[in-house]
């Protein structure tokens, strides 16, 4: 999953033929880091991102149609609230993480999303946000191109799939190489991505799966 910048271009060439689709969504698990009180689009990949300890991290799953409507996770990032109990150690790190699966709204046809929570994950120094997420919130579930597409196996089916409209029908067909962006509550704010999030998708979607899977090796 790493190299999230090296397609950036190529990103950037699925915005301008967004338009095309406009009213449709994508539904897929969104990554944000803490920005103080405040959540921000994270602008890499879980699997290249490096938390230092006292970091917050979030993922929310959701349907976005475009940045403008991008979804947070509802709980507020705090690291003294989530990690506060958790004593440091040497040669290791905390990461406060946070996952809101969302709401029945956002949900596959079929599932209904379980509770949000946080954890606190006690990882090596040099570990990833994916390695932390890997240990404490599996089974994780990713598609032939190492994109995230369940955590603790919500949803059980399906992955970055596109949505006609909000609420709509799902196109099995569509948004196969789509991957985390972004996702909103209404009358949200906080920022979601500057790039749209078809862009942000297959930007995603192209980080390796040879790395994806040494990453998942470290973390056990």
């Amino acid at each position: 999953m790493a190299g999230f910048a090296v397609l950036v271009t190529a990103g950037a060439g699925v915005v301008g033929s967004a338009g095309t689709a406009q009213a449709a969504g994508y539904r897929y698990w969104s990554y944000w880091q803490a920005d103080g009180a405040k959540w921000t689009y994270a602008t890499e990949g879980p699997a290249t991102a490096r938390p230092a300890d006292g970091a917050v991290h979030g993922f929310r799953f959701a349907v976005s149609a475009d940045s403008s409507d991008a979804s947070v996770p509802r709980t507020a990032p705090d690291f003294a609230a989530i990690c506060g109990s958790t004593a440091p150690e040497p040669d290791r790190k905390r990461v406060a993480l946070v996952v809101d699966p969302g709401t029945a709204a956002d949900a596959p046809g079929g599932e209904r999303p379980p509770a949000s929570r946080t954890v606190c994950a006690v990882v090596s120094k040099d570990a990833t946000a994916a390695e932390a997420l890997a240990k404490v919130a599996e089974p994780l579930r990713y598609d032939a191109n190492a994109m995230l597409c369940a955590i603790s196996g919500y949803p059980a089916k399906g992955c970055g799939e596109q949505v006609a409209g909000s609420g709509g029908k799902s196109d099995p067909a569509a948004a196969t190489d789509s991957a985390s962006a972004s996702d909103s509550d209404s009358g949200s704010d906080d920022g979601g991505p500057s790039v749209g999030v078809v862009a942000a998708l297959a930007v995603f979607a192209v980080l390796g799966a040879a790395t994806f899977r040494q990453s998942r090796r470290r973390s056990r």
